[in-house]
């Protein structure tokens, strides 16, 4: 799984690959069909709808063959979640670099703070759409869980193997993630329905939010008496 994260990021992302000027003409021309074909289905799937969308109609709209598709992408889910994945790609890469120094969950939310900001410009035009695309597609949502999970997992093997053999225990790497993906999902709904081009500044600053609650949601008592 990591390696082909790497592979992925490499290719379509300049948070984790080198800049586009320092790709190959071959490789500059694989990064636009999938840009392109990403556009195209965010655009169609967000007119017509989903299920109502087929890929001939994405295919069709980019004027390339079903073949050039599944090259770049395995299915409908997956080019339409496409900006989702690059950022978690993204992040896959900055967890196998960063310093593990510290508390993990600062480890965790920092990695995906750099990630973010690391984002191709026209990212979050993109990532809105599909995030509010997914929101209303239920096929979508579960797509989108999957992937999540697998990014985790993927995750804590690369923060265990890097802490080595006398590290803490997978549960201890893991509960941390799963916190920060909890409080990342709370900051993404937040973000993606309030105007129609929230940017990126309002995203991290739903991020940071969600993030500083994540402490006295811990120590909250309660007492319904």
């Amino acid at each position: 799984m990591t390696r082909i994260v790497t592979t992925l990021v490499t290719v379509i992302s300049p948070a984790g690959g080198p800049p586009p000027g320092d790709l190959s003409l071959r490789e500059r021309k694989k990064l636009r069909t999938r840009e392109a074909l990403a556009d195209a289905a965010l655009r169609l799937f967000t007119e017509k709808g989903f299920d109502a969308t087929t890929l001939d109609d994405v295919v069709d709209a980019v004027e390339v063959s079903k073949r050039t598709f599944f090259r770049n992408y395995s299915s409908k889910e997956d080019v339409a979640l496409a900006p989702e994945k690059e950022l978690w790609a993204g992040y896959a890469v900055e967890i196998e670099a960063c310093p593990l120094a510290g508390p993990i969950l600062t480890v965790y939310q920092e990695a995906l703070a750099v990630t973010l900001a690391g984002m191709d410009p026209s990212w979050e035009r993109r990532f809105v759409a599909s995030r509010r695309l997914a929101e209303a597609t239920p096929s979508l949502t579960a797509h989108s869980l999957q992937h999540c999970a697998d990014v985790t997992r993927t995750v804590v093997d690369t923060v265990a193997a890097r802490l080595g053999p006398d590290g803490p225990e997978r549960v201890q790497l893991h509960l941390p993630l799963e916190l920060m993906v909890a409080a990342w999902r709370w900051a993404l709904k937040e973000w993606s329905e309030t105007g129609d081009d929230p940017g990126r500044e309002a995203l991290q600053a739903r991020m940071g939010e969600a993030f500083r609650a994540i402490p006295p949601s811990m120590a909250l008592t309660v007492n319904a008496g």
